[in-house]
């Protein structure tokens, strides 16, 4: 019996494809949330733990919950030695690639060393536990990444710091400044999980077929790697450091916009108002003030006149990119770092998304609409 299709929109754009008890993006409103909760107003009033643990459990835990978490997490950043005794090797091989090709190929072994089996063949307890010792793991991996190929030896974690300042600390060997720790948090806390976007939906379909979480995670790595994703706050800095001065901000971006480039840092596909995590993140680079946030806030005046009148009717606004960029370089994450750091959160949005797939044993197998040559044709003799 013929499989009836149906047309949609190119790369599947407002295309709803499944439920999801995790969170949702109201573009239109300029806001999203996890679980139910604001997730900017998580970010002013929560650590990193407890939106991890709303992600992973549902609800935010109380103090007796948090420490137990803490604790459990933190005891989960240390490495297996079949690992550790490999990242040189995986670091020296993708030296002009990056700490996020390496963690393709670190994930992939963590989930072997750890004995990660298919998602379909497990309990939701036993996928839940892969899934933290996975998050966990992350952090370690790209800084250890990081620095072996700077040429210095990895720095092991610790079990007392907070999730961000772990983080923080294996970057540079030193212990971060609380107001560092707290700026970056509230990034990663923003960028935990955010709708549909191409990496957390590869996860899922992944996730689908009942592969392991390493499986799953590495495929939503590859997606999130891409330029047109994870790829763009070093890209949206750069931009600033292309304009170099005020005076040369007009005649750049009109130069830009009228030959059809884009500028990076500025729209989103979903919101058609200012982006909530940029606004946030704005206010945080305020805090931290300095010549590079008076450039950066003027850039965005200017950028969002010219584009209002060189593309009247189009609501473009900065992104979480723009900004995100600036708090990074403020807190003294380099920026080969910028795009592995949002996946040291996201990827705790990507395991809640593989746990929830987890529970549906329907696999995600979509249709192709053929655009060839007419068939059958007659094979040619040879």
């Amino acid at each position: 019996m013929p499989t009836t299709t149906t047309a949609v929109p190119r790369g599947l754009a407002g295309v709803v494809v499944t439920d999801t008890a995790l969170g949702d993006v109201r573009g239109r409103e300029g806001f999203y949330h996890y679980r139910q909760y604001s997730a900017v107003e998580l970010a002013q009033t929560r650590g990193f733990e407890d939106v991890w643990h709303l992600m992973f459990h549902g609800e935010l835990p109380d103090a007796a919950a948090r420490a137990d978490f803490t604790a459990r997490t933190a005891a989960l950043r240390h490495l297996p030695r079949e690992v550790t005794d490999a990242l040189p090797g995986i670091a020296a091989a993708g030296a002009a690639s990056g700490p996020l090709a390496g963690l393709r190929t670190a994930l992939s072994l963590l989930g072997a060393a750890q004995g990660f089996r298919p998602v379909y063949d497990l309990d939701a307890d036993r996928r839940r536990e892969d899934a933290l010792a996975a998050c966990a793991a992350v952090p370690t991996l790209l800084t250890a990444l990081y620095r072996l190929g700077q040429g210095l030896d990895p720095v092991e974690p610790r079990d007392d710091l907070s999730y961000a300042a772990n983080y923080l600390y294996m970057m540079t060997g030193s212990e971060p400044a609380p107001d560092r720790v707290r700026a970056i948090e509230r990034y990663l806390i923003s960028t935990v999980d955010h709708g549909f976007n191409a990496s957390t939906f590869t996860a899922r379909v992944v996730a689908s077929t009942g592969a392991d979480m390493a499986a799953s995670l590495v495929a939503a790595v590859g997606a999130l790697s891409g330029p047109l994703h994870g790829g763009a706050p070093s890209r949206a800095l750069d931009t600033l450091d292309a304009i170099g001065s005020p005076d040369r901000i007009d005649a750049w971006v009109r130069e830009r916009v009228l030959a059809g480039d884009r500028i990076m840092g500025f729209g989103h596909p979903v919101y058609r108002t200012e982006d909530p995590r940029s606004r946030m993140l704005r206010g945080i680079a305020e805090d931290i003030g300095g010549p590079l946030v008076a450039f950066a806030v003027e850039v965005e005046r200017q950028v969002e006149a010219i584009l209002a009148e060189l593309k009247p009717g189009r609501e473009l606004h900065t992104n979480v990119e723009f900004y995100a960029g600036v708090v990074m370089e403020l807190c003294g994450v380099p920026r080969e770092m910028f795009t592995p750091t949002f996946c040291a959160a996201r990827v705790v949005g990507w395991s809640a998304n593989i746990l929830e797939q987890a529970e549906d044993s329907k696999i995600i197998r979509p249709a192709a609409h053929y655009a060839g040559p007419p068939a059958p044709q007659p094979v040619p003799a040879s």
